[in-house]
């Protein structure tokens, strides 16, 4: 997993639970690099889980707010460090459409070696979406809390709906995606 994610989750628990909480976190999750992460590194998935937990022990809170409350941060995150992404698409549906298009596109021609999860577009109509998101890690309540904040971001009220659908080849979640009338 790419640094960028570790060190903008390490942000996030800063500014909603403050600087000794990370550390802390960090304390509890034993990890072998004390926390001491780069954006640009390239670290085990399982150093995420373990912080997730620690941080989970410590506040109560789920996985599943705990993830969706930083996949908000990380988009905002994303938006103010990679803006054009974002000012390429005029909508929500555009932008989310384009995630496997056109950003994935940009983040493998900076790490190779990145392993970004797929969204592949199932249906798309004038207040509908729905989109499949597949991924080797357990990440669907990251996903939403990023798609949540991106709706934010372009000024649009959704009602998101998720379920696993657990396909042969390879299983994924599907998200649907309803605007507000």
């Amino acid at each position: 997993m790419k640094g960028v994610v570790f060190t903008e989750f390490l942000d996030f628990v800063a500014a909603t639970h403050g600087s000794d909480m990370a550390d802390e976190i960090i304390e509890d999750a034993a990890l072998p690099h004390d926390g001491a992460y780069t954006s640009v590194g390239t670290y085990p998935f399982q150093e995420m889980q373990r912080l997730v937990a620690a941080l989970c022990h410590r506040t109560r809170a789920s996985a599943d707010a705990l993830l969706k409350a930083f996949g908000g941060h990380l988009c905002s995150a994303f938006a103010i460090k990679y803006p054009d992404f974002f000012t390429a698409s005029k909508t929500l549906f555009d932008f989310l459409e384009s995630v496997d298009q056109h950003i994935h596109v940009e983040v493998y021609k900076l790490y190779p070696d990145a392993e970004l999860p797929t969204f592949r577009t199932n249906s798309r109509d004038a207040g509908h979406l729905s989109i499949d998101y597949a991924s080797c890690r357990p990440l669907e309540s990251l996903a939403e809390g990023m798609i949540r904040a991106a709706a934010r971001h372009f000024g649009e009220t959704v009602t998101i709906s998720r379920r696993r659908v657990e396909d042969e080849a390879e299983p994924f979640t599907r998200f649907l995606i309803e605007q507000a009338a």
